[in-house]
């Protein structure tokens, strides 16, 4: 299961990828670093994906291996917030044409070319660290790396909820917001559907996402 974005950012300020006081350190992870913190990040995925609105009953072995397909695609990147040593929010992206062809479907149905648009997967960070600029420093690193791989647009897919669903919580705020504060909007009828088990489902089932695309500068 992937997604576009989990968890508030507040204001920006990490072109350099840190964070100065008491914020997060936010930094892409290289090399022996990213095989070393698969397990945590799997763990993560799975504590934040369980709230509204993806209600995901995760499993540590099938995140995992999630993981190393993604981050095993050309051009992958992962970001990371650390605080203290621990990681404690992530976000990926990768070039679209080495995503599994659900992916591509809706974009490649219409004749549209995926060698230069980027896709971003999760954006996951614990309930305590948002509102301190890990949102947009995401995006912003995200965005840094589909330029630098020659990407002239970005995009990524957000699960469609109903509103009267039951178990929407009362006070909870979309991230739309967020997203079109950032220059991102969402393309008109291009939806995909992915499986996954939610709390209470005895099985896996089929969810629409709704995807959202940016034209990069």
């Amino acid at each position: 299961m992937r997604d576009g974005m989990v968890g508030r950012g507040g204001a920006a300020g990490a072109e350099s990828g840190r964070l100065t006081g008491d914020a997060l350190e936010i930094r892409p992870l290289t090399g022996d670093e990213i095989g070393a913190a698969m397990g945590d990040l799997a763990a993560l995925r799975i504590a934040v994906f369980a709230a509204w609105p993806y209600l995901y009953d995760g499993d540590a072995d099938y995140e995992a291996d999630y993981l190393r397909e993604f981050l095993s695609a050309r051009d992958a990147v992962l970001v990371a917030a650390i605080d203290d040593g621990r990681i404690v929010g992530a976000a990926t992206a990768s070039p679209m044409a080495e995503q599994k062809p659900e992916f591509r479907a809706p974009f490649e149905a219409r004749g549209i070319d995926t060698s230069h648009l980027f896709y971003f997967g999760e954006s996951v960070l614990l309930p305590h660290y948002r509102g301190r600029g890990a949102g947009h420093a995401f995006f912003d690193h995200r965005e840094a790396q589909a330029r630098r791989c020659g990407a002239d647009a970005a995009c990524f897919a957000a699960v469609i909820r109903p509103p009267d669903h039951p178990a929407r919580p009362g006070d909870y705020r979309p991230l739309d917001g967020f997203w079109r504060a950032r220059s991102y909007a969402p393309i008109p009828d291009f939806i995909t559907h992915l499986a996954w088990k939610e709390h209470g489902e005895a099985q896996e089932s089929l969810k629409p996402l709704q995807y959202w695309h940016k034209v990069l500068d």
